[in-house]
Order: C-alpha cells, then structure tokens, then sequence
C-alpha cells in the first residue's frame, strides 16, 4: 500500500473493477449492479491506500478490518479481493453460481478477506462497535471501516449503534455511507429523506467528512483525515452515483437488481472503456 499512490493507475483500476464486476453479474443472470459500482472509488482507495491488510496472511491479527454492511454491494467487494490477491480471479466468474464460495451476500469463511456476514441492513455498525470495544480491552491498535447504503442508514439500528460508537468514545471506527441516492424502490429523498447527513453525525458526535465518492484524491484525502482524529469516531459521507460509469445504470432505480443482458452488457463494458481511455 503505497503512501502516494498513482492516481492514474487507480483510475484505470476501477475502470477494469467495473468491467470485472459486470462480466461477473452478467454470467450469474443476477446480482446487484447499481450499488456496487457506486463504492468502487471507496474500496479502491480503502484496500490501495488507507487499509493495513496483507493477502497472504489474511488472519494477521494487527490488520486492520473492513465490514461491509450493505452485503448487497459484494460482487465489488469479492473483485476487489481477487485482485488484492486473496482468491483467484478465475473465480470471480462462479458468482451465485453453486456451488461457488461467492455467495449473493457476503459470509465470513467463505473466502479470505470476508470479515462479517451481511445483507440483513443496519447491522454492520453495531458489528464494528463490538470489535472496537474488544481490540480496547486486549490492546490491539487496528482501525475498523464500516461501509453502509444511504438507504440502509433509515434503520433504527444504526443510529443505536451511533450513539453508541460516540459514548464510549470509539475513534479506531470509520463509517462510510455509500450515499449513491437511490434505494431498492426509488429515491431515499421520497422514501424517507435522511438529509442533512452531516449535521445530523456531528449531533451524534461524530467527526463528519463529505466529499465527492468518485475523486480519488479526495477519497485518499478523507480516509487520511480520518485516521488523525482522536476521542471521536469518524464518518465519511461519500456522495455518489448509483450505477456509476455506465450511462442508462446511472440513477436508474430498475438496475438496483437486475443482471445486464449480453446486448447491455457490451454496450457498459464499451462505455467503461471509453471513459477510461478518455481519463488517461
């Protein structure tokens, strides 16, 4: 994990991420799209730059931890992992194909690097919390970043769990919201607006950051940020595009579930591919 890692060469990683993951729904006939090409800056930036992991030891006990809570969003998160090294890449194709370790939501001991299972919203938080409070009474010094939907937030739980992170002072605990505005039925503004996010972290008593989800460098800045504050737990708010890159995905509450067909398929892998030559 280099200290000043090369923009240029991260953005073509999350064009070839995108592509990965497309292929990958595309051949399972079903997955999530929408949501996980949302986080790719976000987990590119966390495993490429801010996460003390190492892939051949994957049970390190000083590494420090990544929970996904919107288990949903986990064809990125098992691409990302191939590629860090933790599986063959080869495998990312058995996606929810049995009797595949890749499941349609994430279970711990199913491949190296899964620390939770998850897809049952709002319960990633409270699952951090616990592991903050028990590294403090065994004095193990390793961050813990949790990454929640904006959707997913609406659940009672979190904010329990909000509360809780800041009364015992838990600053080894990052939250991350994947605010990529939409949820499984429509916009999260119509459903049951969760604004003003910021305002409503820091009155929980939390260090809040709002940045771009999709600038590296600000994401690279954020997670830096995060990591120098003391005596408060830290939540980046990342403002983002469901379906990110792919022009008739972005915004679109109909590709919160569905597996592109072979035609939509090349007409996305095209469009990332034009993107990424343009970015250059």
């Amino acid at each position: 994990m280099p200290s000043t890692p090369d923009i240029q060469k991260l953005r073509q990683l999350c064009v070839e991420l995108r592509q990965t993951v497309l292929r990958m729904i595309a051949k399972a006939g079903s997955g999530h799209p929408g949501g996980s090409l949302s986080m790719v800056e976000l987990l590119v930036g966390l495993y490429w730059h801010a996460l003390r992991h190492d892939s051949k030891r994957p049970d390190w006990p000083q590494r420090d931890l990544f929970f996904l809570s919107k288990g949903h969003g986990c064809p990125i998160l098992y691409a990302v992992l191939a590629f860090c090294g933790y599986f063959p890449k080869e495998e990312l194709m058995t996606l929810r194909r049995y009797p595949t370790r890749l499941q349609g939501h994430p279970e711990r001991g199913s491949v190296p690097g899964i620390e939770i299972s998850s897809g049952s919203l709002g319960q990633g938080l409270s699952m951090a919390n616990g592991v903050a409070l028990a590294d403090r009474l065994d004095g193990r010094l390793r961050r813990i970043y949790c990454l929640m939907g904006d959707g997913e937030i609406q659940e009672g739980q979190v904010w329990e769990a909000a509360m809780t992170s800041h009364h015992h002072r838990l600053d080894s605990v990052c939250a991350i919201i994947d605010a990529n505005q939409l949820q499984q039925n429509g916009p999260v503004k119509s459903i049951q607006d969760i604004e003003p996010l910021a305002d409503k972290w820091r009155a929980f008593g939390w260090h809040a950051i709002e940045i771009d989800g999709h600038d590296l460098k600000a994401v690279l800045s954020a997670y830096d940020e995060a990591a120098t504050i003391q005596g408060r737990p830290q939540v980046i708010i990342a403002r983002t595009v469901k379906g990110k890159g792919v022009s008739f995905m972005e915004l679109n509450p109909a590709w919160h579930g569905v597996a592109p067909k072979p035609d939509e398929l090349d007409r996305a892998l095209k469009e990332l591919q034009q993107a990424g030559i343009h970015s250059s």
